[in-house]
């Protein structure tokens, strides 16, 4: 990845996990660095993407604060 940026820092790996999805959902490519190694993936997790995608990922980071990508309890998700 040439250039990359870093438009997200987590505390946990799930949450890195989960906003790497949500980016390559979007068509983003994404890359991230931190996350613990071995089985018990543990400890903080920052989400680098190309900068030409920077402006971007940082509009769908948004969106996610905003509750726009959220589910409700029974609902289905838009696929």
């Amino acid at each position: 990845m040439a250039d990359p940026v870093l438009v997200y820092s987590a505390a946990r790996v799930l949450d890195g996990q989960l906003v790497k999805a949500r980016l390559e959902d979007e068509g983003i490519p994404v890359m991230l660095k931190g996350e613990g190694e071995g089985p018990y993936r543990l400890g903080p997790v920052d989400v680098y993407v190309p900068a030409e995608f920077e402006i971007q990922a940082r509009l769908v980071l948004e969106a996610i604060d905003r509750g726009d990508y959220a589910v409700e309890a029974g609902e289905e998700p838009e696929s």
